[in-house]
C-alpha cells in the first residue's frame, strides 16, 4: 500500500508540473486565457485541472509559488556561500537567466501571499547579498562600493538580459548573456579617457560625450 501511495503522489506530482508548464506556455502568450485553454495545452481534463486548482487565481499563484521555488534552487545550484565568488556569480546569473526566460509569465507576476514563497524569495535575496560581500573581500568589487545599490543595479541588468533572450532556446546563449551581465556589473561599459601614461588625459572632461576640454567653470 505504500508502495501504491508513492506512486499515486509521484504521479499527482507529474500532472501538477504538466498543468503548471502548460498555464506557463498559454499565459506567456495570452495573459487572458482560459482554465479550458491551459487544461487543452496540458493535454488532460478541464476537470483535472480544477480538482487541483479551484479557480484561475488559484492556478496563477501556485504558478508563481512554483517559479519562485525554481528560482531559488538556481540561486542555491551557483554555491554562492562556497563556490570563488567569480564562479558562483556567473553560474547564478546564468542559472536565474534560465528560470526567467523559461517562465517569463510566473516570474512577471506580484510575490505571491504564500509564506513558504515568501521565505524563499528572502533566502535569496540574503544569498545574493552574501555573494556580493564575498565578492567585495575578494577584491572584485571595491572597499567603497555600495552593495545595495549595485545589487539593484544586477538584478536590473539580469532583467534587460532576460528580456532580451525571451526567445532563446540555446544554452550556450544564455551563457553569453550572464557573461556580457557579470562584465558589465564588474567593469561597466566604458572606461574614462586615458593618457599613455594611464592617467586622465589633461584638459579633456572624461564625462563629455564629446571629449572636449574642460570648461573652466567645471
Amino acid at each position: 500500500m505504500e508502495t501504491k501511495g508513492r506512486a499515486l503522489r509521484a504521479d499527482s506530482e507529474r500532472t501538477v508540473r504538466t498543468i503548471l508548464e502548460a498555464a506557463e506556455r498559454v499565459l506567456a502568450a495570452d495573459p487572458s486565457a482560459t482554465m479550458e485553454q491551459i487544461a487543452a495545452a496540458a493535454g488532460v481534463a478541464r476537470t483535472t485541472v480544477h480538482r487541483r486548482f479551484a479557480t484561475r487565481e488559484s492556478l496563477v499563484e501556485a504558478l508563481a509559488t512554483w517559479a519562485a521555488e525554481c528560482f531559488h534552487q538556481a540561486v542555491e545550484a551557483a554555491r554562492p556561500l562556497t563556490a570563488p565568488p567569480l564562479v558562483a556569480l556567473h553560474q547564478a546569473t546564468a542559472n536565474v537567466l534560465q528560470v526567467k526566460i523559461g517562465w517569463s509569465y510566473a516570474m512577471s507576476r506580484s510575490a505571491p501571499s504564500d509564506p513558504e514563497a515568501a521565505r524563499v524569495h528572502a533566502d535569496v535575496l540574503a544569498q545574493c547579498d552574501q555573494l556580493f560581500r564575498r565578492a567585495q573581500e575578494a577584491g572584485l568589487l571595491p572597499e567603497a562600493t555600495d552593495l545595495e545599490w549595485t545589487c539593484r543595479v544586477y538584478y536590473a541588468l539580469i532583467h534587460e538580459a532576460a528580456e532580451e533572450g525571451r526567445e532563446v532556446a540555446d544554452i550556450g546563449v544564455v551563457d553569453q548573456l550572464a557573461s556580457r551581465v557579470v562584465d558589465t556589473l564588474l567593469h561597466g561599459v566604458g572606461a574614462p579617457a586615458q593618457a599613455a601614461t594611464g592617467g586622465p588625459v589633461r584638459g579633456v572632461d572624461p564625462y563629455r560625450r564629446d571629449g572636449g576640454e574642460r570648461s573652466p567653470s567645471r
